[in-house]
């Protein structure tokens, strides 16, 4: 079974455009946030790192559309790991629209690559991704991506 850490959103005026559907970047938005929530529950001595000297650089970031969402659907955004190396971590994002009836639409997919970093801004370098990210990340592995 897949496992995810779910960050839930409803949907505001604000996030639409003037036809009605979601702006795109906002999806891009709700992967960061996702990503810090998770950090916040699930990992905060990484927090306390990014506080000291610890970089997350977004490297890439992509989304793929399958279907239009509006103001007041209620999301899952699912994050789950695809591939984690000595100083990145690959995550991906599945947005799911949670029907009032309990049914599920995939309407998006993405996913993002981060560089660990540490030094200085005009010195920074790779650095090992932290072993309490790792710890906290080990359950949102995929089973496809473990081999």
């Amino acid at each position: 079974m897949e496992r995810y850490y779910e960050y839930r959103h409803v949907v505001g005026f604000e996030e639409t455009n003037l036809v009605g559907n979601v702006y795109y970047v906002n999806y891009l938005r709700w992967q960061g946030r996702c990503r810090e929530m998770f950090l916040k529950e699930r990992a905060p001595a990484v927090l306390a790192d990014v506080r000291d000297d610890l970089k997350l650089f977004t490297l890439k970031v992509d989304c793929e559309f399958f279907a239009e969402i509006t103001a007041f659907d209620e999301l899952s955004i699912r994050m789950h790991l695809l591939e984690l190396a000595q100083t990145q971590v690959h995550f991906g994002f599945d947005y799911v629209r949670l029907g009032p009836d309990g049914a599920e639409t995939l309407v998006a997919r993405g996913s993002q690559r981060v560089a660990c970093m540490r030094g200085p801004n005009t010195r920074t370098v790779p650095s090992r991704v932290p072993e309490a990210l790792v710890q906290a990340l080990e359950p949102y592995l995929l089973a496809s991506a473990r081999s």
